[in-house]
């Protein structure tokens, strides 16, 4: 049998556990998430990823010549990534190299194929790969 004051308490939780503002109530966004989801959606797309991986390639250009060599990538490919990335060999990557990688990254982190990346799968292994292009 439900007391008056069990009834009352039982509403009391309730109307708190409604209250809660939707950043208490849903799951904690990664950091990156909170970066690249420019949208506010929840999940990253292919054209939020490449636009933060333009802005990136642009921050990593220091000598502002349109290419990015191993040195300025610093670390982000290894030595084979970056030869794979590179098919005219000439030892650098252009901007549109470095947004096919990036396609080709984001392709291998969407897991379920529906064009978009949400949390867990930036979690990924290949989720952090990409995440590494795009720092």
């Amino acid at each position: 049998m439900i007391t008056r004051r069990m009834a009352i308490l039982d509403s009391l939780a309730i109307g708190l556990f409604v209250g809660l503002s939707p950043a208490v109530a849903a799951p904690r966004r990664s950091r990156a998430m909170r970066v690249l989801d420019t949208d506010n959606d929840g999940t990253v797309d292919l054209d939020e990823a490449k636009k933060a991986a333009s802005t990136a390639f642009d921050k990593l250009d220091r000598d502002h010549d349109g290419t990015l060599s191993r040195r300025e990538l610093r670390n982000r490919l290894s030595a084979a990534q970056f030869a794979a990335a590179d098919p005219d060999k000439d030892g650098t990557l252009s901007k549109d190299e470095y947004l096919n990688l990036v396609e080709n990254r984001f392709k291998a982190a969407d897991r379920d194929n529906d064009g978009t990346l949400d949390d867990s799968e930036l979690r990924s292994r290949a989720g952090q790969s990409l995440i590494r292009l795009l720092q």
